[in-house]
């Protein structure tokens, strides 16, 4: 999630500035989650040691992930990588994870130079990666966007703040805030719905849209090997059984009566 511009979320150098020499190949800080099983109460404290970039990357992405889940969450993986990847932009300084509200919400702070255009860095293309990082990320601007995209279509939502002294905290969350609806209004559980017949290949494009959120046809593509054709009909049966639908970008994401129907598979 490379698209901080001047300053990024989660760091990045201002433009023109000559910057100090930095080894983007190993991380030498500990990065620390802190898991709130209520805030009544200190977080447990899980910590990522220093390492190879890449290794240390994919450490605090799946840490992050499976404590979530454990938690109760739903964010997907490729979502928290995303956010876990712009701490490169930041140089790595003083992380934070936070794992909060039953694992729907995930805080991530840091201490690099912060962010001065927030709304710019959630576009396509607004990106002030470096050569050197493109080696661990894509550095096209890319990154929030995908996020963004993900959560409007999922009922979620992320902000972007400054931290307290220096960085950037970037807050992505899948839980909507409390109704007044009352009780007999919400939603079935998965065991109330009854299960549609679904072929093998309908059941692992549904389990990939659980685990990866929003989708593309090229996308279930190289995940599956699948050939594009059967993609695309595969696609089409799933979205007349109203399992899914498409987004603004013409991507696929689960409908909510197909998360019940992926979560029971």
């Amino acid at each position: 999630m490379e698209n901080q511009i001047e300053h990024s979320p989660l760091g990045t150098e201002t433009a023109g500035e000559a910057q100090p020499a930095f080894d983007f190949t190993y991380v030498k800080t500990t990065a620390r989650i802190a898991v709130y099983d209520d805030l009544r109460s200190a977080p447990r404290i899980v910590e990522i040691p220093p390492g190879p970039t890449n290794e240390y990357i994919e450490a605090l992405a799946s840490t992050t992930f499976d404590y979530a889940k454990r938690a109760g969450g739903s964010i997907p993986y490729t979502v928290i990588r995303e956010v876990s990847e712009n701490f490169i932009h930041a140089r790595f300084a003083e992380i934070v994870v936070s794992i909060l509200d039953e694992g729907n919400t995930i805080r991530f702070a840091d201490q690099g130079p912060g962010i001065a255009h927030k709304d710019q860095a959630q576009l396509p293309g607004f990106t002030s990666a470096i050569e050197p990082m493109k080696k661990y990320i894509r550095g096209v601007g890319s990154g929030l966007p995908i996020v963004k995209e993900y959560l409007d279509f999922s009922h979620g939502h992320i902000t972007i703040e400054d931290n307290l002294n220096s960085g950037a905290v970037v807050t992505i969350s899948l839980r909507d805030e409390p109704t007044a609806q009352p009780a007999q209004t919400a939603r079935p559980r998965a065991h109330a719905i009854p299960m549609p017949p679904l072929t093998q290949r309908e059941r692992d494009f549904l389990k990939l849209f659980s685990e990866e959120g929003a989708l593309g046809v090229t996308d279930l593509v190289n995940l599956t090997d699948a050939p594009q054709s059967s993609t695309h009909a595969t696609l089409r049966k799933l979205e007349e059984a109203g399992l899914i639908e498409k987004t603004a970008g013409r991507k696929r994401i689960l409908t909510d009566m197909g998360y019940e129907v992926a979560s029971s598979l």
